[in-house]
C-alpha cells in the first residue's frame, strides 16, 4: 500500500468497514452487528425497526444496562444531565434505557454512524468518571482522616487466608484502646460493586489479629445505600461507616 494515497488508505478503510459489518432480520427490522467493539471486545451492535416512514436506530439499551452493572446510576439529577448533554452533541436521545435516533432513508448510514460515536463516548465518558470519582472519593477519604489526625497506613498490600494479596486502602494501628482496624474506601456501594470488596476484608481479617475489625467507608452523597448493601456488610461482620455522616465514623476510626 502507498501510504502517500489517499484514496487508497479511504479505499481501505471502506472494506474494512464492509467485510465487519452483518445483518440479522428480526421481527420487524434487523440487528446490525458492526467491527467496532466495546470495552469488553464484543462487536456493537444496533437494532433497526421503521417507523412511520422513518428507520429508528437503537442499541437496545445496551449501552446504560452495561454501565448499570458495573454500578453506574443515571437517576441522579446531575449524572442524568450528563448524560444527556453527551447525546445531542451526536443527535442522539435517550429513550428507557436506549440509545436512539431516526433517520430519513437517505440518512440512515450518517445516523448509524452517530449512533455508533454515541455509544462509544458514552461507555467512555462514564466508565472513566466512575474510576476517577472513586479516586476522588479516596483522596476526600484521606483529607478527613489527616484534618482530624486519625493514624493510617494507606494503600497497603496485606496477604489473606486464601493466599491472595489484598490491596486495604487504610490500616489503622491498633493503640491502648482501640483495636486493628482495616478500612476500605466504597465510591458505588451496590451489592455487585461490594462482593470484592468483602471479600478482599475478610480474607486479610481472617490472618490478622483476632480482635481486628474490618470497616467500609461508603460513598452516599449522590444515593442512599440499599439495605441489600447493609446487609451484605453485616453479614460479613463489616462495618458502614457514611460519608454523609462521617462525624460519627470518628468514634471507630479515631484513637
Amino acid at each position: 500500500m502507498n501510504v502517500g494515497d489517499c484514496q487508497e488508505l479511504i479505499d481501505e478503510y471502506i472494506a474494512w468497514l464492509k467485510k465487519g459489518l452483518s445483518g440479522v432480520k428480526l421481527d420487524g427490522g434487523c440487528e446490525i452487528t458492526t467491527p467496532f467493539l466495546d470495552r469488553h471486545n464484543d462487536h456493537l451492535q444496533i437494532y433497526a425497526q421503521p417507523h412511520n416512514g422513518k428507520v429508528v436506530l437503537s442499541d437496545d439499551g445496551y449501552t446504560i444496562t452495561d454501565l448499570n452493572q458495573t454500578g453506574m446510576d443515571f437517576t441522579t439529577p446531575k449524572r442524568k444531565q450528563m448524560l444527556e448533554t453527551a447525546l445531542k452533541g451526536f443527535g442522539v436521545r435517550l429513550s428507557g434505557k436506549r440509545l436512539e435516533v431516526d433517520a430519513i432513508p437517505r440518512q440512515v448510514g450518517q445516523k448509524m454512524h452517530a449512533l455508533l460515536q454515541a455509544m462509544i463516548s458514552v461507555n467512555d465518558m462514564f466508565v472513566m468518571a466512575q474510576q476517577r470519582v472513586a479516586s476522588l472519593f479516596f483522596e476526600d477519604v484521606k483529607a478527613y482522616l489527616d484534618l482530624h489526625d486519625v493514624r493510617y497506613i494507606d494503600r497497603v498490600k496485606l496477604s489473606g487466608a486464601t493466599g491472595f494479596d489484598h490491596l486495604i486502602d487504610f490500616v489503622i494501628p491498633r493503640s491502648a484502646d482501640k483495636p486493628e482496624r482495616l478500612l476500605q474506601t466504597i465510591n458505588v456501594p451496590t451489592r455487585n460493586t461490594v462482593t470484592s470488596y468483602l471479600f478482599a476484608l475478610t480474607d486479610t481479617v481472617s490472618e490478622r489479629a483476632a480482635e481486628t475489625k474490618a470497616f467500609a467507608f461508603l460513598n452516599d452523597e449522590d444515593s442512599s445505600v440499599s439495605a441489600t448493601v447493609e446487609d451484605a456488610l453485616s453479614a460479613y461482620d463489616v462495618g458502614p461507616l457514611y460519608w454523609t455522616q462521617r462525624d460519627a465514623a470518628l468514634t471507630v476510626l479515631a484513637g
